[in-house]
């Protein structure tokens, strides 16, 4: 007889967001006369550009089960329309901006500490993984939170294909530098292009995914289109959008705003309630489109899988 313990992140399939509710609307919105009169009711664009994306026969991929939610999916009509994507703009409301991304041509370097540096257009590499959905909670470090239907694949498996050599300690992610498109990138100010970074150990883990879709489609331009990061138990701004280049290092990379203000945005930045960030408490969260706060959970609610990552670290600012 087997026997199936639940994992930290699951409960009953009865509780998740019903799958049909995503794959009707995927339905009706294939019939592409009616991508006027969503634009007229003030649709996300992302919803139309999905239309034109060359990868788009690729979604919806099948949902692995092992990752459900403790809460409900945050629509879409919120998600794509609340983010930072400081390239593009300041304030949250940057999805119009981001539609003057250009996601085509792009081209993934994957190059440093490996056997086999590489160039890949993102569409070959979308043809060569075995794509998946996941449902992810987000936490930002801004205390605001959602929960997302990803479609993408295991960092490990990116990096299988170059193959690490046994020097390489860092994964460092770097998105694109345009500033002709994106006006962010004109403000000198900042270190651009973008950079992030995760330890081996870290990007090996089976929740570090690269992210290709969001909702059943390509990923929209406002989540970081075409490829991004997604890394559930750390805060938010560790998940890097629309990267260019992935680099093995031996030398512990300084991410964007680990160089802007180390004190209130280390490396690490691991979600815990019990460490405040240094202008706010991070004991609650508000999830977008509900009301009220809920508590925050160590790594996020992850811990179970992650904690292990961090033994017997104790003097590194793990949660900053």
């Amino acid at each position: 007889m087997l026997i199936r313990r639940r994992k930290g992140w699951e409960i009953a399939e009865s509780q998740a967001t019903p799958e049909h509710l995503f794959f009707k609307r995927r339905d009706v919105l294939k019939a592409a006369a009616i991508l006027p009169a969503l634009a007229a009711l003030g649709v996300a664009p992302s919803l139309a550009d999905a239309f034109d994306d060359p990868s788009r026969a690729l979604y919806p991929a099948k949902r692995n089960e092992n990752f459900v939610l403790d809460r409900e999916v945050t629509p879409e009509r919120i998600t794509a329309h609340y983010n930072n994507f400081y390239e593009f703009g300041m304030s949250k409301t940057i999805a119009e901006a981001a539609e003057s991304l250009k996601t085509r041509p792009w081209t993934l370097k994957i190059d440093g500490l490996v056997e086999t540096p590489q160039d890949i257009a993102i569409d070959d590499l979308l043809k060569a993984m075995p794509l998946e959905e996941r449902l992810y909670r987000h936490r930002c470090v801004e205390t605001w939170a959602m929960a997302v239907p990803w479609t993408g694949f295991p960092l490990a498996a990116l990096l299988a294909r170059a193959k690490p050599l046994g020097s390489a300690k860092y994964v460092r992610m770097e998105t694109f530098l345009d500033r002709t498109t994106a006006p962010g990138q004109r403000q000198f100010w900042y270190p651009w292009p973008y950079v992030e970074g995760l330890t081996i150990e870290e990007a090996g883990n089976d929740l570090a995914f690269m992210v290709t879709g969001a909702y059943g489609k390509p990923l929209g331009k406002s989540y970081g289109a075409p490829l991004r990061l997604a890394v559930p138990w750390k805060y938010g701004f560790k998940s890097i959008k629309s990267i260019t280049r992935v680099s093995l290092v031996a030398e512990r990379p300084t991410s964007f705003w680990e160089h802007l203000q180390a004190s209130e945005y280390g490396f690490w930045a691991n979600v815990n309630p019990a460490v405040p960030h240094p202008r706010w408490s991070q004991a609650t969260e508000e999830v977008l489109g509900t009301s009220g706060r809920r508590p925050t959970q160590i790594y996020n609610g992850y811990g179970e899988f992650v904690a292990g990552l961090y033994t017997s670290m104790e003097k590194e600012p793990l949660f900053m």
